[in-house]
């Protein structure tokens, strides 16, 4: 199955369907505005700003699971990403990744790539799941895995 049978909110509460990102290599990432990994929002929009112009979106899923770091609103999520890293790059509703009221998107990419010795759970924000072309999570990453350093693997994944 591919990403593109799921639809998300986004900040503004409408739906979008994946479908709109079919053709693109897209990069979804868990994201909170009050985690140690959160400068990591500088590093996702110099990849959106760099490879967009050839087919790549970076999208960002606000997650309030771990240690309470995304408590803000939709609109203080989107001041916050825009003031302080200039962010880009669409950015959906707040969402659950894990338990009974995960986001259908993220039980699919979980289940796709699985994490180390094959469990499902997401550990903390800013887990990131490589999808390609069709649609298809190819890779997982997890938090402490920097933006900069997954230069050369998008690339790859774009050709």
């Amino acid at each position: 199955m591919s990403i593109y049978a799921f639809s998300a909110k986004d900040l503004d509460g409408n739906d979008v369907p994946l479908e709109r990102y079919r053709g693109k290599t897209l990069l979804i990432v868990n994201v909170a505005s009050k985690c140690g990994f959160t400068p990591q929002y500088a590093g996702l929009e110099a990849l959106h700003e760099k490879y967009g112009p050839r087919g790549f979106a970076v999208l960002g899923f606000p997650c309030n699971q771990f240690g309470g770091q995304e408590p803000g609103t939709e609109e203080e999520i989107r001041t916050f990403c825009s003031t302080n890293y200039e962010v880009t790059f669409p950015l959906f509703a707040k969402i659950e990744v894990n338990g009974a009221n995960a986001h259908p998107l993220w039980q699919h990419l979980k289940s796709a790539q699985p994490g180390v010795l094959g469990s499902e759970g997401i550990k903390w924000n800013f887990t990131k799941f490589l999808v390609d072309r069709e649609g298809r999570p190819i890779r997982r990453f997890a938090p402490n895995d920097r933006p900069e350093d997954l230069d050369s693997v998008i690339a790859a994944a774009m050709l």
